[in-house]
């Protein structure tokens, strides 16, 4: 993984020397001549230094090797366009151009400007030197090569095209960042909100492994103390009875050791999820967005085409989020599903008397008469796979153990011109919001 993130990082750096060492010698011919025949102001210095602001490793020779095409690429023009072309004359106007480029790189290497990305204004200042630092060793050059001499009103006009130059430069690396910025933190909200699920699921899970516990420690209270009649019994001499008190010992000892490995793994996921800190907390309308867009993805996963809507009304404390998430994304998930082909499904949020209601409804074929009394019992199902095995029917029986563990109700009634089904949660507050310190 190291040696490929490596490899990245060089390829990366190396697609940008390329592309520098390709675009600023064109972007130079963008050029004009503010101070004399032969000193050029172009668009080459604002693109070598946008370049080599995203350098990771600002090098010397990628500058040297910029520099000589910058030089050979304007002999080659002159070679095209002039008709008595000559290779000296050419080389004498042009070479004084390299010490300009291969002089900028060096400076900024030297100075280190990439160690203040997050200082704009820094760069800036580093663009305006460096430029004029360029600029006045080449000027130095045609003063020994043409005797070119320049006045202070020139110097004047060098700043301000380096200051023109550096503004530029800023402009464009600041949007880029800003675009960088933005696509991070889109990939953090998709990866926070995938772990957010996962902990939902655990969460759900926890829920059910602890009501396994409590079966499995009546199931070995009741085996064990029916095996204690068994032996109390007067008749505890036949080798029936006895075989069968011994079994049912050894059934209470091996349910019991399934519940001391159900508590090992109880504990494991319990503190894994039940830090509740500050971020276990959240706004209600990022909470219903996680759930629309993960629940956008499974109706796309399952090839169907299902507009989702949301509205929420009044002023919402921070809810816990693994709760919320456990029950109103098991409703919506459940809709999802319901939902033959192509639908809609609503979900609405309000607050009333110290209490949050949640509404989900959908437009898809409802809930039959013969079911209605059924769907929260265990087990029961009205969904099956491609391969026909029908799903395990928990999940609201999950929904009513969670809502009546939190105080609170669950019903279901059909949707509006009686097509589909909405199914209404109603939960006290003071059960879904951060406990004050004492």
């Amino acid at each position: 993984m190291i040696v490929l993130s490596v490899n990245l990082l060089l390829r990366k750096d190396r697609t940008i020397i390329l592309l520098m060492i390709l675009f600023v010698p064109i972007a130079g011919e963008i050029n004009f001549y503010p101070i004399n025949e032969t000193f050029r102001v172009s668009l080459g210095p604002p693109t070598l230094f946008l370049f080599l602001l995203f350098l990771r490793k600002t090098a010397i020779i990628p500058g040297f090797l910029t520099a000589m095409l910058v030089v050979l690429f304007r002999i080659l023009l002159d070679f095209i366009m002039e008709a008595n072309f000559n290779w000296l004359i050419s080389f004498e106007t042009h070479y004084p151009s390299f010490f300009f480029y291969f002089t900028y790189t060096c400076i900024f290497y030297i100075v280190k400007v990439n160690h203040f990305h997050r200082r704009p204004l820094i760069i800036g200042f580093f663009g305006i030197t460096i430029e004029i630092l360029s600029n006045l060793v080449e000027i130095f050059i045609q003063y020994i090569i043409f005797k070119v001499t320049i006045t202070s009103g020139s110097f004047i006009e060098m700043f301000f095209i380096a200051l023109t130059h550096s503004f530029m430069v800023l402009g464009v690396f600041s949007m880029m960042k800003l675009y960088e910025a933005q696509s991070r933190e889109i990939e953090v909200r998709k990866h926070n909100e995938h772990m957010l699920l996962h902990v939902s699921n655990l969460y759900e899970e926890s829920i059910h492994l602890k009501k396994t516990l409590q079966n499995s420690e009546t199931v070995t209270m009741k085996t064990y103390e029916l095996y204690r009649k068994f032996i109390q019994n007067e008749i505890v001499d036949n080798k029936f009875i006895k075989k069968t008190s011994q079994q049912l010992l050894e059934i209470a000892g091996e349910i019991h050791e399934i519940k001391k490995d159900n508590q090992r793994i109880f504990a494991g996921l319990s503190k894994l999820i039940s830090n509740e800190g500050f971020t276990d907390y959240v706004n209600i309308s990022d909470l219903i967005k996680i759930i629309v867009r993960a629940n956008e993805k499974y109706a796309h996963l399952l090839e169907k085409d299902i507009l989702f809507s949301y509205n929420i009304k009044g002023n919402h404390p921070n809810y816990h989020i693994y709760t919320i998430l456990s029950i109103v994304n098991n409703l919506v998930a459940n809709a999802v599903e319901a939902i033959i082909e192509k639908g809609t499904i609503h979900i609405e949020v309000g607050f009333l008397h110290n209490s949050v209601q949640f509404q989900i409804e959908d437009d898809g074929p409802g809930i039959t008469d013969k079911n209605r009394e059924l769907i929260f019992k265990p087990g029961f199902t009205t969904k099956f796979d491609g391969m026909g095995y029908p799903s395990t029917g928990i999940g609201l029986t999950f929904v009513e153990h969670m809502v009546k563990k939190l105080n609170g109700n669950v019903t279901f009634k059909r949707g509006s011109n009686e097509k589909g089904t909405v199914f209404i949660i109603l939960l006290p507050v003071d059960n879904l919001i951060e406990k004050e310190n004492s």
